[in-house]
């Protein structure tokens, strides 16, 4: 599977900016970079030691294409295992096409996306869990989700399952020595130790099992729904959030028709925030379906933010009783989510007023989404919600399906294997188990793969890279 041509493709956004970085990695790099570039200082490419930069050429024939700057980093010392060359040329586009093209008539051909990570794979540069972490890494858009990607990127994570794998291995080792002399009856591995070895790795499987319910809401963000009824203030606690006008606002009920997403880090954890259509009875077709979209973003969300105007409850008790109703109609609906009463326009309540509210609904959370009172509690708050406790330690945090699925396999053979014990079943058998638990922590880290699993790996990740 080791590559023997050689890739090139532009490493950096497309489209004109300042400069442009476009990467070659193969046997050929260097050779061919060498035949196109024309040295200010008179220096030959191909001599020059790696981790270098030079100024000069790049010409086609007689004609100057660019004035750039090449980097040599040469195999093994570079991204790839193989040789590289980075050209830093003018960021205009029509100058990074024509570098591409000379290049590509000759000797190079277009990388595959993901093409340089892959190829770093396969030279044994990072493990494939290491490989996955460098596509986290380009699209994280938080301090979280960058700390997770930079951990395992150095290894954290798949560290640990290798040195899990490799103490299993060993007693495998034993166990199948065993089958050979199975007619003698002995036992090289030690039955004591290895209890004790099953129930350590199940207790860490188990571990990084359950830190993937925080690793993937700090990958994906964690989804907040804003729902009430119509003209509460829903779209204004979206725009102070964002401190933007991102939603519509409008004294006119029913402005939000459709539900409006978008995105902010609160203490480097993204949170999502959705601002929902009110939920009334309409025989308005348009605003009816963005209500049922209302009750769908609720079902997805994990966690629930109750909107009411407070200006309203005190001239209709009626409102009062309705409101807590609602509440407990969506806490039991969904009784596992945070759900969190906010009384808005709180800038129009006296300390009577609030004493009032206060006897008819509990739990309840002031802001005034039009002046920003209250909103930066609520953001704290809404921190308090998320377990970061693992994120504040440095421990592993799983975020990557793929991994999730892997551990929860081994983690159902490890527990065959410990029922087998307690049975006293035969090495044979048990040998199975332990030869599936092998295979699913070797999934994670690369150690056993397949060109279907990697080409669904890497066609996620950016050309370039």
């Amino acid at each position: 599977m080791i590559p023997t041509d050689t890739i090139i493709a532009l490493a950096t956004p497309s489209g004109s900016g300042a400069i442009a970085i476009i990467r070659l990695s193969g046997p050929k790099a260097i050779s061919i970079a060498s035949q196109h570039f024309e040295s200010i200082s008179g220096k030959v490419l191909g001599k020059q030691k790696s981790h270098t930069i030079h100024l000069g050429y790049i010409k086609d024939s007689s004609a100057v294409l660019d004035q750039v700057l090449i980097s040599i980093f040469k195999n093994p010392h570079s991204y790839t295992g193989e040789d590289i060359i980075e050209i830093s040329c003018h960021g205009s586009h029509y100058i990074q096409q024509q570098i591409i093209q000379l290049f590509l008539r000759n000797g190079c051909r277009t990388a595959d996306a993901g093409e340089f990570t892959l190829r770093a794979f396969l030279n044994g540069k990072m493990d494939l869990s290491q490989a996955e972490a460098v596509a986290d890494l380009i699209s994280s858009d938080n301090a979280a989700s960058h700390q997770i990607a930079m951990q395992q990127m150095r290894g954290g994570f798949s560290n640990e399952i290798k040195n899990l794998r490799t103490e299993l291995l060993n007693f495998a080792s034993l166990i199948e020595l065993e089958l050979d002399f199975s007619e003698e009856d002995v036992e090289f591995a030690d039955r004591t130790q290895f209890k004790e070895l099953l129930t350590r790795i199940q207790k860490v499987l188990k571990s990084l099992i359950d830190s993937f319910a925080v690793g993937n809401v700090i990958k994906n963000g964690i989804p907040v729904a804003i729902v009430g009824e119509p003209n509460v203030g829903k779209s204004t606690l979206l725009n102070a959030f964002l401190n933007e006008e991102r939603a519509l606002v409008s004294d006119i009920a029913g402005t939000t028709r459709d539900t409006i997403e978008d995105e902010i880090a609160i203490g480097g954890i993204g949170f999502r925030f959705i601002d929902t259509a009110g939920i009334r009875e309409t025989e308005d077709v348009i605003e009816g379906m963005g209500i049922k979209r209302t009750f769908e973003k609720i079902e997805q969300a994990q966690v629930i933010l109750l909107l009411v105007d407070g200006s309203k409850l005190l001239t209709d008790n009626q409102k009062l009783k309705n409101i807590a109703v609602e509440y407990e109609k969506i806490k039991n609906q969904n009784p596992q989510k945070p759900l969190v009463l906010l009384i808005n326009k709180a800038d129009t309540l006296s300390e009577a007023d609030k004493e009032i509210i206060g006897q008819h609904l509990n739990n309840i959370n002031y802001l005034s989404a039009k002046t920003g009172e209250g909103v930066e509690a609520l953001k704290n708050s809404l921190l308090e919600f998320v377990n970061t406790g693992a994120l504040r330690n440095n421990e592993t945090i799983v975020t990557n399906t793929r991994h999730y699925n892997s551990l929860l396999k081994a983690l159902e053979e490890i527990e065959k294997v410990q029922i087998g014990m307690k049975e006293d079943l035969s090495s044979d058998l048990m040998a199975i188990d332990v030869r599936e638990a092998l295979y699913h922590l070797g999934e994670i880290t690369g150690q056993v793969t397949n060109d279907e699993l990697l080409g669904n790996i890497f066609a996620n990740f950016c050309i370039g890279k």
